[in-house]
C-alpha cells in the first residue's frame, strides 16, 4: 500500500510582537486547512516561547540572524532550507528573508512572498491590514480563512483584580518613543478611570517601569502589574477587562485580539489603514500629534466601549 504524503510547511515570522499577534488568524488557517501537514516556523529568539505555545506548528526553529561572516549560521540556514518543503511562506518580507530566497532557494521551490523571481508573489498590498496580508498568504496556498482560538493563552486569570478593571498600556518599541501618548494623559486617564469605579491596572517592562510607578503613585487604586506578567497573562487579563487603551504596540494588538473592548490610540507615525489592531471590538483613535490628544477625549471613548460587569 502506498503511504500518503503529508504536505510540509516553512513560515518564516521573526517579529515584531504586533506583528506576530496580527497574524494568529493566518496560522490558524494554515492549521485548520492541513491538519495533517508538517508546519516548521522560523522565527527570531525573543518570540520563539511565545510561538511555541501556539497549537498552529510542529516545529519552532530559532534564526540567529546572524551577519554573512557567520558562515555556521548560514550553513544551519542553508541546510534548513534544503529540506522538502512544499512552500515556505515568507511573512516578514525583509531584506534579509530576500536574500535566504536568492542564496538558498532552488529555482523549483515554491516560494510565497515578495522575493524578486519567487513562485508566488504576493499583489500590491498598499493600504491592507498586516492581518489581511497574512491571511491572503495562506490562501495563496490553498488555506481557508478561519478566526484563531487564543484559549492557549487566556487560561489564567489569577493576576486579576476585582471587576471591573482597565488595563492600561502606556509603552511601545523604545525605537519608536513617537508613538507614546504622553504619560501624563495616562495618569489622567488612570485617575477618571478610578474616580468611575474602574480600576486600572498598569501593563509594561522594563522600559516602562519609571512611568507605572510613577502613575501607581499619584492613583493608590491602579494595580501595578508593571514587568510582572507573561504574554499569557496579559492576554487571559486583557480578555476579561472592562476595556484597554494602549499605544500602537504589541500587547494592544494582543488586547484585541482577545475580543475584549481594546481602544489604541495612534499618531501620525501609524497608518490604521494597515495597522489597526484587529478584533470585534477594537477601535482606534487617531491625531497627527499624540500631544495634542486629551485624556478627556480618551476617557469619553472608553466609556462608550467599556462592557458592564
Amino acid at each position: 500500500m502506498t503511504q500518503t504524503r503529508h504536505l510540509h510547511f516553512l513560515v518564516i515570522k521573526h517579529g515584531a510582537l504586533g506583528d506576530i499577534i496580527q497574524g494568529l488568524d493566518a496560522y490558524a488557517a494554515l492549521r485548520q486547512s492541513f491538519p495533517e501537514a508538517h508546519i516548521t516556523l522560523l522565527t527570531s529568539r525573543p518570540f520563539a516561547p511565545l510561538m511555541a505555545q501556539m497549537p498552529f506548528f510542529d516545529e519552532i526553529i530559532i534564526d540567529k540572524r546572524a551577519p554573512i561572516w557567520q558562515l555556521s549560521a548560514l550553513f544551519s540556514l542553508r541546510t534548513l532550507f534544503q529540506r522538502s518543503f512544499d512552500y515556505i511562506i515568507d511573512l516578514q518580507c525583509s531584506k534579509r528573508t530576500s536574500r535566504y530566497f536568492r542564496w538558498f532557494v532552488k529555482r523549483h521551490q515554491k516560494w510565497v512572498g515578495t522575493a524578486s523571481g519567487c513562485s508566488h508573489q504576493y499583489p500590491d498590498f498598499t493600504d491592507v491590514n498586516n492581518a489581511e496580508r497574512m491571511r491572503h498568504a495562506m490562501r495563496m496556498v490553498g488555506a481557508k480563512d478561519t478566526e484563531a482560538n487564543l484559549s492557549f493563552l487566556t487560561a489564567d486569570a489569577s493576576l486579576a483584580p476585582p471587576q471591573p478593571y482597565a488595563v492600561l498600556m502606556p509603552g511601545c518599541s523604545p525605537a519608536k518613543p513617537s508613538k507614546r501618548w504622553p504619560a501624563e494623559a495616562f495618569q489622567k486617564t488612570a485617575q477618571l478611570l478610578a474616580e468611575e469605579g474602574i480600576t486600572p491596572v498598569l501593563i509594561g517592562t522594563d522600559s516602562e517601569q519609571t512611568l507605572c510607578d510613577a502613575i501607581g503613585k499619584a492613583v493608590p487604586q491602579a494595580y501595578n502589574l508593571c514587568n510582572k506578567t507573561s504574554l499569557a497573562e496579559l492576554a487571559s487579563l486583557c480578555a476579561a477587562a472592562a476595556v484597554n487603551l494602549g499605544n500602537d504596540s504589541g500587547p494592544t494588538f494582543l488586547a484585541a485580539k482577545t475580543a475584549a473592548p481594546t481602544l489604541m490610540v495612534m499618531g501620525a507615525d501609524t497608518d490604521p489603514a494597515m495597522s489597526a489592531p484587529t478584533g470585534p471590538a477594537a477601535r482606534y483613535v487617531k491625531v497627527d500629534d499624540l500631544k495634542t490628544l486629551s485624556a478627556e477625549a480618551v476617557f469619553q471613548k472608553l466609556k462608550e466601549m467599556w462592557r458592564k460587569a
